[in-house]
């Protein structure tokens, strides 16, 4: 893969989302599950990484990530849903096993 940089979307326990972009998300996703994240995750451990998506800087990530920052749940669900062609998780599963 070619991705300098991953906006990604993760599940918190309490079924809420936490939206971020990483280099890294295999060690990005294993920060946030220790404890030592976002202020945010560090209270409704454990996370799940439901969605990622690649792009080709760090610039893009983080655009990509402010836009869905910024939408309601509703949207945020249906970005989710009409966007599963781009999302890598089944390559960090087969990559990595089960996440």
């Amino acid at each position: 893969m070619d991705h300098k940089a991953y906006m990604y979307v993760l599940e918190c326990r309490d079924g809420s989302y936490y939206i971020g972009y990483t280099t890294d998300v295999r060690r990005r996703l294993a920060i946030h599950n220790s404890g030592k994240g976002a202020k945010y995750t560090r209270a409704r451990l454990p996370v799940k990484l439901i969605y990622a998506q690649g792009f080709a800087s760090k610039e893009e990530a983080m655009s990509a990530e402010a836009l869905l920052k910024r939408k309601k749940r509703p949207q945020k669900e249906e970005f989710l849903s009409e966007n599963q062609d781009r999302n890598l998780l089944s390559y960090f599963e087969e990559s990595w096993g089960v996440l």
